[in-house]
């Protein structure tokens, strides 16, 4: 079968055509993933090894401004709800990590933070449960001077032992 001049140009345009809407089809799959990434590792992961030295700098401060723990444990959970949020959004956040994601909330969620324009005093035994989540922290490797992975995976993996090792509830 032969094809004419003109169907032969139409077919190599129809051809360079398809590969180049593949090829915005996978960046903006690439950039969606991105997208994911940075929001999970910038606002959570970032933010609970900032929580980790805040702890430790209210534990050698003798708990002189507890609510700089509180407050950045308001961040962290404000993070993790991003990062699902976005991600069920983008369709870029699997089952698995969003349960993981999800259970990490909840666990979190029982320490107590700071709401919009109201602080929480900390009782002794926050002081101590706070302390007890900042060796836990240390443990699965976030934590000042600690060398930290940014990618996904390696997060979704400290979420994931976390998870395990943080009491529920924690009292």
């Amino acid at each position: 079968m032969k094809l004419s001049k003109k169907k032969k140009v139409l077919f190599r345009i129809s051809i360079g055509l398809n590969i180049f809407l593949i090829a915005i089809v996978a960046w903006g799959i690439i950039k969606m993933n991105f997208v994911k990434e940075q929001v999970l590792v910038t606002e959570v992961q970032h933010n609970l090894v900032e929580l980790e030295g805040l702890i430790k700098n209210q534990i050698d401060d003798n708990w002189s401004e507890p609510n700089l723990v509180t407050t950045e444990l308001g961040d962290v959970l404000n993070g993790i709800w991003l990062g699902m949020t976005t991600g069920k959004q983008l369709g870029a956040l699997s089952k698995s990590d969003n349960d993981i994601l999800e259970r990490l909330y909840s666990k979190l969620n029982q320490y107590p933070n700071d709401e919009l324009y109201r602080f929480v005093d900390l009782t002794e035994e926050d002081k101590k449960n706070f302390e007890e989540l900042r060796e836990t922290l240390r443990e699965v490797g976030l934590g000042l001077n600690i060398t930290i992975s940014a990618d996904m995976d390696s997060f979704i993996n400290q979420a994931e032992k976390l998870n395990e090792k943080i009491k529920y509830p924690l009292n």
